[in-house]
């Protein structure tokens, strides 16, 4: 059942400019999958969908590549192993980093292409991430805490 949803998720977000979700959600129940919010979550969470800018400035999901995935993960490993902690003040995420690889961590953040950071500047272990909104702030905490784990 899982495999026939995943690869009907791939299908659709060939197919539509698949922006959210909710989106995603709908389009499935349209095919005739019962689906929860949560359950959508964490497909495109194994499915290692990303979400990439369109022409017209928006947002859509697509499958990242067998290359691209082996790449996130080094960049996940620069990212565990420069990683102390993290805060947020608004829409800016300060991360702390072991001394001398806030640099790294902050091109392997750069890498990561997550949709809502607009960029990152770094020192010797601290970096500022810029992201869109307070929301989008919280969504990236979030993200970057499932990859520190």
């Amino acid at each position: 059942m899982k495999k026939n949803r995943h690869e009907k998720i791939i299908e659709l977000i060939a197919k539509y400019e698949v922006e959210t979700q909710e989106m995603l959600a709908a389009l499935l129940c349209e095919a005739g999958y019962e689906v929860t919010q949560a359950t959508v979550s964490r497909d495109i969470r194994e499915l290692k969908l990303t979400k990439v800018q369109t022409s017209n400035g928006k947002q859509k999901y697509c499958v990242m590549g067998q290359e691209d995935n082996h790449l996130q993960d080094k960049y996940i490993q620069v990212l565990k192993s420069g990683y102390v902690s993290m805060d947020r003040a608004q829409n800016i995420l300060v991360l702390k980093t072991v001394s001398g690889m806030a640099m790294a961590v902050a091109a392997a953040l750069d890498a990561l292409h997550l949709s809502q950071m607009l960029g990152c500047i770094a020192g010797d272990d601290t970096i500022f991430a810029a992201i869109r909104t307070e929301d989008d702030a919280l969504e990236v905490m979030n993200k970057i805490r499932e990859m520190v784990e």
